[in-house]
């Protein structure tokens, strides 16, 4: 599906384009401290005329067996920004309180992307490394996250497939 570019749109984003909008769908999630779940994810990618970098957020709820909203889960929201030669540094927080650095590689419609730093306040769960890897399917954003945490090695935590709402 080709996509008109944004006249504004910096250069430097070119490549990061096919993101840039707001997508929905569901994914499952679990992990060895939590049951199997499902999940409702709507991710907002936007950019600033000009600039060189997309702003991220992302919200999630738990979904029931029908598909209805349970409760808000996670909210991250943060910063991409492409670098020379297909890198990318990503930089999000969490209201859960901590932060990651995240740096990876750009091919086409697909990131790959592992955390740089994670740093957290004395309250927020163990959580030590991440592992992303994004990429657009038919035209949907599908992505999956793995995740070392609470004493656990980095493993399958998330993944989902999101529907393009809106955007260019």
């Amino acid at each position: 599906m080709a996509t008109e570019l944004p006249a504004d749109l910096a250069p430097q984003l070119v490549g990061l384009a096919w993101l840039i909008g707001h997508w929905e769908g569901a994914g499952v999630g679990g992990y060895p401290t939590v049951e199997e779940f499902r999940f409702g994810q709507e991710i907002d990618v936007g950019y600033v005329p000009g600039k060189a970098f997309l702003s991220y957020t992302s919200r999630s709820w738990l979904l029931d067996e029908a598909g209805a909203k349970v409760r808000p889960l996670a909210t991250e929201t943060g910063f991409w920004r492409p670098q020379p030669d297909g890198q990318l540094e990503v930089v999000l927080a969490h209201p859960t309180g901590y932060v990651e650095i995240w740096v990876g590689t750009v091919e086409g419609a697909k990131i790959e992307m592992s955390t740089d730093v994670v740093a957290r306040t004395q309250t927020a769960k163990d959580y030590s490394a991440g592992h992303r890897l994004y990429g657009l399917v038919e035209g949907d954003l599908m992505w999956a996250y793995d995740m070392a945490a609470v004493g656990q090695p980095l493993q399958p935590h998330l993944s989902a497939r999101l529907k393009r709402v809106s955007g260019p």
